[in-house]
């Protein structure tokens, strides 16, 4: 009945997830890496779709003078341009991916890197509730008011779909989402192209306006007011930028040759941002677009303008308005995509290092951080339940801490070109990576001292409690590191060399079957402690071991085979530990993304193979345990002892106290 339960539950799996990939099949990778457009549609979007909110906000921001846009729209295509090209930089020093984590915590310092880190988890999670909730405004936007009730629980369906689609498989997701994406791009470019070529005989004019009423107002207020009033509008329309990074965060799924790909994904990206932004925020100025008092977008209000100089009726223009606000809420939708893509790549790096759970580095059959992206989603809806989906307030939360990577991860370019001045090209990159500071650490501070009371101290008390669960997870594992790094220096000591003429194995005689992990010490403990309390007993002792692959195995060239060599290696040192005393021994290998199931398999082999055989595993036993310590380490040995149970096989659990 387990067994038929077993298999009905992995066919509806399949069927809801797809079929499990094999990671060691060439076919594989290919299938899954993305390609210079699938990477522009799956992490551009973000940064494309910030023009929905990010223009609006920089342009609502001068107030009455709204002739200051013409300088705000030269400057959003310069710094779309400045930032992504300072983030080429990156691409071209982590091939590996990591983007703005990992040139914190090489460039900078390990503190560094945990403080962009922790920005980048709270501001992916911001990505996937800003995005839904700007896109079902967008959408709602155009319906009935009484329909607006029901936004919030819009928002949280659509977001329990996307985790749905990202579990499926990253390439997966953005197929089903790249008609959005396309759509969006023809449709604003046309409106864009369209709007300015109505208006554009009435540039010079508006330039020669703008140059004269900018110097009416330096005279009246001062040039220092001029300048503050740009700067503040030009900061608050910081959220324009968001999503830049996201190619730099991953760059190990993009198809080779990996750098090239990703340079041609961000001028991808930095072209149709620049254009899309800086071209929303001329039609502003050209159609004359004031906010509406009844809730309406400005780009809503712009368009509204530009179709209606088509001259097509009532009905056609509304028509063609709606199907323009469904395409901009549909790619904010897409946009939110890129927060389960990126931010369970930041989650994986940071697993890696020991700053979050080792779980959310762990791939699941599909080749995705399932844990990652499972965490990202439930804490996206449980921002959107606790700010009820307003955007207004989200944009501060959100802005706040993308400008807080990018300032580090500037910093760390700057440092790192002042410390290379032996390159050629050091004056140019120092001068990219220098400007590009000033300006995203400037951004930074005047948002944060604007917004501080209407939402970013939020920012500031969200990502210090992250930083600090981090540093207390950090400090558990290096104490138990140390811990275990004290038995390994003592119990792996034991000598362990091949014999010409070992045991012969006895399948019919008791068998001891161990269940190890890359930890030489905590082996050798259950080895030890079974030989004492059964002496003489055991014949045959069986090593099982599998290798799980996640992101830091699956993530570049040679990794599968280091993961082999270290399993191959381990049950080498156990095999010829027994040889050379005297006892018969062979070892199991396996390789998978599920170490329980490789397990499983793994054990009923040895049965088959070895009928009377008993299982043995250790488990961490700390003298403080606490649901963290339980969340921290996984509970292999427990699942294993229940699953074997089932089968009817004997499995024990010795201890191994950890202080």
């Amino acid at each position: 009945m387990a067994q038929t339960n077993s298999g009905l539950f992995r066919q509806v799996k399949e069927l809801l997830f797809g079929p499990a990939r094999d990671p060691f099949s060439p076919e594989t990778r290919q299938h899954i890496a993305l390609m210079a457009f699938y990477a522009w549609v799956g992490l551009g979007a973000d940064g494309l779709s910030s023009s929905a909110y990010g223009p609006e906000e920089a342009f609502k921001a001068l107030g009455t003078h709204t002739h200051l846009s013409l300088y705000l729209a030269l400057a959003t295509a310069f710094t779309v341009f400045l930032i992504s090209t300072a983030y080429n930089q990156v691409i071209e020093l982590f091939p590996s991916g990591g983007g703005g984590y990992k040139v914190a915590t090489q460039l900078i310092g390990p503190h560094a890197g945990l403080v962009s880190g922790a920005a980048l988890i709270v501001d992916y999670v911001l990505t996937i509730a800003i995005s839904v909730a700007s896109g079902v405004d967008a959408v709602f936007s155009s319906l009935p008011a009484h329909w607006q009730s029901h936004k919030l629980m819009v928002e949280l369906g659509l977001t329990v779909f996307l985790i749905f689609l990202n579990l499926r498989g990253m390439k997966e997701s953005i197929r089903v989402l790249t008609p959005i994406f396309m759509g969006f791009v023809i449709s604003h470019v046309l409106i864009i192209v369209y709007g300015v070529a109505m208006r554009g005989h009435e540039l010079p004019t508006i330039v020669a306006q703008t140059l004269h009423e900018t110097s009416a107002l330096s005279s009246q207020m001062g040039w220092v007011f001029v300048a503050s009033l740009f700067l503040r509008a030009y900061s608050l329309g910081g959220g324009t930028y968001t999503g830049i990074e996201a190619v730099s965060n991953n760059v190990q799924v993009l198809k080779e040759p990996r750098v090239h790909t990703g340079k041609l994904t961000m001028f991808y990206m930095a072209l149709s941002l620049a254009f899309t932004a800086g071209g929303i925020i001329l039609l502003y100025l050209l159609w004359n677009a004031v906010p509406s008092a009844n809730g309406e977008t400005l780009n809503a209000v712009a368009f509204r303008s530009v179709i209606a100089s088509l001259g097509l009726g009532s009905g056609v223009s509304f028509t063609l308005l709606t199907i323009l606000l469904m395409l901009e809420g549909a790619l904010l939708y897409v946009a939110a995509n890129t927060g389960l893509l990126g931010g369970p790549a930041v989650l994986a790096n940071m697993a890696n290092d020991r700053w979050v759970p080792s779980q959310f580095s762990s791939l699941s059959s599909r080749l995705v951080t399932k844990y990652g992206i499972l965490i990202m989603g439930l804490a996206a809806l449980l921002i959107l339940l606790w700010s009820g989906g307003v955007v207004d307030l989200l944009a501060v939360l959100y802005s706040i801490n993308v400008f807080l990577t990018f300032s580090l991860s500037l910093l760390g370019l700057t440092l790192y070109w002042w410390r290379h001045r032996e390159h050629p090209h050091w004056a140019l990159r120092l001068f990219i990576s220098l400007v590009g500071l000033v300006v995203c650490a400037g951004i930074l501070v005047v948002t944060l001292t604007e917004k501080f009371f209407e939402g970013g101290w939020m920012t500031v008390v969200i990502t210090s409690a992250v930083i600090g669960v981090c540093l207390l997870i950090r400090r558990h594992y290096r104490e138990t590191s140390a811990q275990m790094t004290k038995a390994d220096q003592l119990l792996s000591a034991l000598p362990a060399h091949p014999v010409d003429v070992p045991v012969p194995l006895n399948p019919d005689a008791p068998t001891a079957a161990f269940f190890i992990n890359r930890s030489k010490g905590s082996g050798m403990h259950t080895l030890l402690w079974v030989q004492r309390l059964f002496p003489g007993i055991y014949r045959n002792f069986i090593f099982i071991s599998v290798g799980a692959i996640d992101t830091q195995s699956y993530g570049g060239e040679g990794s599968m085979d280091g993961l082999r060599e270290a399993v191959h290696s381990s049950c080498d040192y156990y095999v010829n530990f027994c040889h050379q005393n005297g006892i018969a021994a062979k070892s199991y290998e396996g390789y998978g993304t599920d170490r329980i199931a490789e397990l499983t398999a793994l054990a009923q082999q040895v049965q088959q193979d070895f009928p009377n055989c008993i299982f043995f595993a250790s488990k961490l036993i700390f003298v403080h345990d606490n649901w963290l310590t339980r969340i921290l380490h996984n509970q292999t040995a427990l699942q294993m002892q229940r699953i074997l149970h089932l089968q009817g096989m004997t499995m024990v659990i010795l201890p191994m106290k950890v202080e």
